[in-house]
């Protein structure tokens, strides 16, 4: 069976660039690759002939020997080497499908980087609440990796120096071919720096970066909350072969308060008031985050009221208002009574007896549900 003609299988004129053959080629084998099309038995036939297309038409010498001579120049050996559908040749298949594989171009490390970023590093900073609500500025000391100063990073023994990897030539990556594919991963030797340190340096063991702690400057926005990230860029670790160091992220908790409970922009607080307060009324003084205020308890105040002062809570960092106080009023039982106050108790109690369903609403109420429930 003849074959057909290469510039006609990639769909492309015969005055095709290598962008333009290179690009048709990319979309033949992606509609066309046996992994995307496993119930269809002629996609790796399709396949096979566009690959062959393009070793061909993707080598100028091949090419030029194509257009003089077409599918003969494969019979008669012509061009560097010949060409066909038996081998791979000068072929990059990474080159093609760097996108499926990852890591850029070429199966032989061709435009690859042995530069990496530095890792990012988090740190826990507990601060108060009043840090919190107003802002802060603290200082942390925080444990990272920096380049060895005795080798300057290289990892080898001053006055020596790393050698090129003999596996891969110093390119960091091998390929390995399976079949018509080709897949290139990290050299098992150098681990993709493509150096073997030989004679390692003595302070950092050949890593090239050492364990250090820096101190840093840290400027806490009013407001933050719980588990509030703060990003100091360039703070992280040093990045290898040069890369660009990586972030630190310092992560807010707020340290518990004897007075107050957070809840968002709202704060809450107990406050304990006495049995005659809350029987007969008063004014009585409570904390805030800015000092102090007074609320008046009306009379008959039971234990558990809530009062809310507008505006006495936190403005959070994206909030453009303050939050609420909630103050929880307690009745405080007496402790440590004295005989008079016993007996004054006694006749409180002897009077409030005399009618209970008056003075004692919410214990008659209860007791009419417990009846209702257990029936007469």
């Amino acid at each position: 069976m003849s074959k057909k003609d290469y510039y006609e299988v990639l769909g492309v004129n015969r005055d095709a660039s290598d962008e333009e053959i290179k690009k048709a080629y990319r979309k033949l084998a992606m509609k066309h690759h046996p992994d995307r099309n496993p119930d269809n038995p002629k996609a790796e036939e399709h396949f096979k002939e566009a690959k062959e297309a393009y070793e061909v038409l993707s080598d100028a010498q091949k090419r030029a020997a194509y257009d003089q001579y077409g599918h003969a120049a494969s019979d008669a050996g012509m061009g560097a080497g010949g060409f066909g559908a038996g081998g791979a040749g000068g072929f990059d298949f990474a080159d093609i499908f760097g996108d499926i594989f990852g890591g850029g171009r070429g199966g032989s490390g061709r435009g690859r980087s042995n530069v990496h970023r530095g890792a990012d590093l988090r740190y826990n900073l507990e601060i108060t609440l009043e840090q919190a609500a107003r802002g802060t500025e603290t200082q942390i000391r925080v444990p990272t990796m920096a380049e060895c100063e005795t080798c300057h990073g290289s990892g080898a023994k001053p006055g020596t120096s790393p050698t090129t990897c003999t596996t891969c030539a110093g390119q960091g990556q091998v390929r390995m071919q399976q079949g018509f594919f080709s897949i290139q991963q990290a050299c098992p030797r150098c681990h993709g720096s493509g150096k073997i340190v030989t004679s390692p340096c003595s302070a950092c063991h050949g890593a090239g970066r050492i364990k250090q702690h820096k101190t840093l400057s840290v400027k806490i926005p009013a407001g933050v909350d719980n588990d509030d990230r703060i990003r100091l860029s360039g703070e992280g670790e040093h990045g290898s072969n040069g890369g660009p160091p990586g972030d630190l992220y310092v992560v807010i908790h707020i340290a518990p308060h004897a007075v107050f409970q957070r809840d968002h922009n709202d704060l809450h607080c107990e406050m304990p008031i006495s049995f005659a307060v809350a029987a007969l009324g008063g004014e009585i003084e409570i904390p805030t985050l800015d000092g102090s205020a007074r609320i008046k308890i009306p009379a008959e105040t039971q234990s558990g009221k809530i009062f809310r002062l507008r505006g006495k809570g936190i403005k959070g960092v994206r909030s453009t208002t303050y939050g609420d106080l909630h103050c929880h009023v307690m009745v405080e039982t007496p402790a440590n009574l004295t005989e008079r106050q016993k007996e004054l108790l006694r006749e409180f109690e002897a009077i409030n007896q005399k009618d209970s369903e008056r003075h004692s609403p919410r214990a008659k109420s209860w007791m009419d549900k417990v009846k209702e429930f257990f029936g007469p």
